[in-house]
């Protein structure tokens, strides 16, 4: 069950009852998937300065982001998406170390039009694998995704060579669509950056899959 209160902001969704509970379920089994894996949860802030974005992302993100500044002036955002904040822990703590798997659910903000699939606040469940040093790591992540879309659905597209909207991806990416959600059919995004190779689902897409 979805409730709205008045004077609601637009695009955010208070759930609860057996909708809360199928969500917990759904997670539940892509943490399984990602932990069966070698997968370890990492946990990330829901404020950056919103320069992170800017610099891995493109600066046409602003245009995106709730971006705001504090009491001492300094840009700050709602994050719009974790791979970017994953990359700066890669570059201050993982230098030195090999296949560092990692997943993480987290919500997060884009002022976007809302509309079914797409809110301003959503949920992405990803995995991040830093400095990849075993053979055919792009393969596994892509089978773990499609496994865990298949969870959801049988009728789901793989394109294995696309070209991906951000800043930091360093060669095609790769997604998986469902074309039964029509215009937000995308459910996946991922590819390789300079510091590893990830991708992320959309939560919320795929409970409507």
């Amino acid at each position: 069950m979805e409730y709205r209160i008045e004077n609601q902001a637009r695009g955010v969704r208070i759930i609860a009852g057996d909708k809360a509970k199928s969500r917990r379920q759904l997670l539940n089994q892509l943490i399984d998937i990602a932990q069966e894996a070698g997968f370890e949860e990492i946990t990330l802030p829901c404020i950056e300065p919103s320069q992170v974005y800017v610099d891995k992302a493109g600066g046409e993100i602003l245009n995106q982001m709730y971006v705001f500044a504090d009491k001492k002036g300094r840009s700050l955002c709602l994050r719009p998406e974790a791979t970017a904040t994953v990359q700066l822990i890669a570059d201050q703590y993982f230098k030195c170390r090999k296949d560092v798997r990692l997943w993480y659910f987290e919500r997060c903000w884009r002022y976007e039009r809302p509309q079914e699939g797409r809110y301003r606040e959503f949920f992405q469940f990803g995995m991040e694998v830093i400095n990849p040093n075993t053979p055919g790591v792009r393969d596994e992540l892509l089978a773990l995704a499609a496994q865990m879309v298949a969870l959801k659905t049988d009728n789901f597209e793989v394109n294995a060579g696309v070209k991906r909207g951000l800043d930091y991806y360093t060669e095609d990416g790769f997604e998986i669509a469902v074309p039964s959600l029509g215009a937000q059919k995308q459910v996946v995004g991922g590819g390789a950056y300079r510091q590893g190779i990830g991708f992320a689902i959309g939560f919320d897409r795929l409970m409507l899959a």
